[in-house]
């Protein structure tokens, strides 16, 4: 399959095949990028590309939940069109959204679908480093980098899903294809040369929109300190880092060809592009969550709160906990176990053991015992089920709150001691409770606010009475981009978090 590509796209070059593929015939199409003007080997129309990003954006906000913020959401709209209307797909409709997610991270489906996360926003300074982010996604719906993507991924290996992609019959198979193929490009990156290309075109969309280009330098080095953060704290929980895709493995101050791309737009500039924007950018982003929203839920050290639910538990001390919009996963700090908590509605008025056997359907559940913990009533059994480590014996528990019930998952690595986290499994299940009125005020989320720095303001003094509980210092210097050592200068408005 892989000389079938090399071959195909040969035709392209010279404009002169139709290809016959596995139970349906294609047309090859060799068409012409919107940014190069050179042909490129697609196998879908720029129809069947919208068509491709109006299936997925649904699956795009169940997953992440667009942020309730109406002014913030018109904003970024509002920038993304004005980049949008020098680019090189003008004519396309682009849709910007904001996702309430604590991941730092930004991405675009084809057919003009990009988004940005709130904790990727948190970390920006200027409306530039924002339409940088922006610029730096629309350069990739411009050149259809997933388009090609897709089309590679489909031609070396997929077979039969390419038709997926051009039957409509098939087309809610063909978003479920887009995730598949794209899911690593939103991790990785989808290449040097691509995101390269991404760098150059959103530098010349930010000269043409009144923009430095040179914003795109800027903006890359503070993800990159983000990074670089981020893959110490990784390290320190026994975690793989997570980082946002468009940032490569050198700083920007050290990569001469990020640095002549972007140059390049420099030609572009008018006497007026020159817009910071800094303050502007600040106002729309105080008062916006930092970390865990409420509807998620808030973690506090070991602790969790939901105040929409009215629910609070505890993990074992020391254990790093993930806060999923539809779950909980805990690790304890050597990664060799797994707990997982997540909540479905009750229909019926049936005893905790009922409802394990008819719910959980995992096959014989055996050492079934009550489970009772702060006057709820639960149930625990054990099964043995696939795990990410493998098949184990898994304790499965179930706990009653209201019309709730709350089922923990908790499974070990090591096959010779499977009970070994037993009690750690347990004791979390027994410590969910109703929220106190003591601990609703733990319930609610951190938000940014800004602040203006006196000649004395310090990152160490900020730290010591900031609401951040992990890396005070290092956060609070990453969100002004002072890290790792700066200090904010005298009348400067700074963010912090309470």
């Amino acid at each position: 399959m892989k000389n079938l590509y090399r071959a195909l796209f040969a035709f392209c070059i010279t404009g002169k095949a139709v290809v016959i593929m596995t139970l349906a015939i294609v047309a090859v199409s060799c068409a012409e990028n919107p940014v190069s003007g050179k042909k490129n080997f697609v196998l879908m129309s720029e129809q069947d590309e919208i068509e491709m990003g109006r299936a997925a954006h649904p699956n795009i906000l169940k997953q992440y939940r667009r942020l309730e913020n109406p002014a913030l959401q018109a904003y970024v709209q509002e920038i993304g069109e004005r980049l949008a209307q020098k680019s090189h797909r003008s004519h396309l409709i682009y849709r910007f959204t904001v996702l309430d997610s604590t991941e730092v991270n930004a991405f675009a489906l084809p057919g003009g679908y990009i988004y940005i996360t709130r904790g990727l926003l948190a970390y920006l300074n200027s409306e530039a480093e924002l339409a940088a982010v922006l610029g730096h996604e629309l350069g990739h719906v411009t050149a259809r980098h997933s388009v090609r993507q897709i089309s590679a991924s489909q031609a070396t290996g997929i077979g039969l899903a390419i038709g997926s992609i051009l039957v409509p019959e098939l087309r809610n198979q063909a978003a479920q294809d887009l995730f598949n193929v794209l899911g690593n490009a939103w991790i990785s990156g989808y290449g040097r040369e691509h995101e390269l290309e991404s760098d150059r075109l959103g530098a010349e969309y930010l000269a043409g929109s009144g923009y430095d280009p040179q914003a795109m330098i800027k903006v890359i080095g503070v993800l990159k300190n983000q990074e670089i953060f981020e893959k110490q704290v990784a390290k320190e929980e026994g975690r793989e880092a997570r980082v946002y895709h468009g940032v490569f493995s050198s700083h920007p101050d050290n990569d001469t060809r990020l640095q002549e791309v972007v140059a390049k737009a420099d030609a572009l500039k008018t006497a007026t592009a020159s817009r910071i924007n800094r303050e502007a950018l600040l106002k729309k982003l105080e008062g916006m969550a930092f970390g865990d929203g409420e509807q998620d839920g808030i973690r506090r050290a070991n602790h969790f709160y939901h105040k929409d639910l009215g629910f609070a538990l505890s993990f074992p001390v020391g254990w790093r906990v993930e806060n999923l919009p539809d779950r909980l996963v805990a690790r304890p700090p050597a990664n060799d176990a797994l707990l997982m908590m997540s909540t479905t509605d009750l229909n019926e008025r049936i005893p905790p053991s009922e409802f394990m056997a008819k719910r959980l359907k995992v096959g014989q559940l055996t050492q079934g015992e009550s489970l009772t913990g702060n006057g709820l009533e639960g149930y625990t059994a054990i099964a043995t089920v696939n795990t990410p480590f493998g098949r184990r014996p898994t304790r499965f528990s179930v706990m009653y709150f209201k019309n709730q019930a709350f089922l923990f998952v908790g499974s070990a690595k090591d096959e010779k001691m499977p009970n070994r986290y037993e009690g750690e499994f347990l004791q979390t299940a027994r410590s969910l409770h109703g929220l106190t009125d003591q601990e609703l005020p733990l319930a609610k989320a951190l938000h940014i606010k800004i602040i203006k720095a006196s000649a004395t303001t310090r990152y160490a003094d900020l730290a010591r009475t900031s609401n951040i509980q992990h890396h005070a210092e290092e956060q609070l210097r990453l969100l002004n981009d002072d890290y790792p050592s700066g200090e904010p200068a005298a009348g400067e408005q700074i963010k912090v978090v309470e």
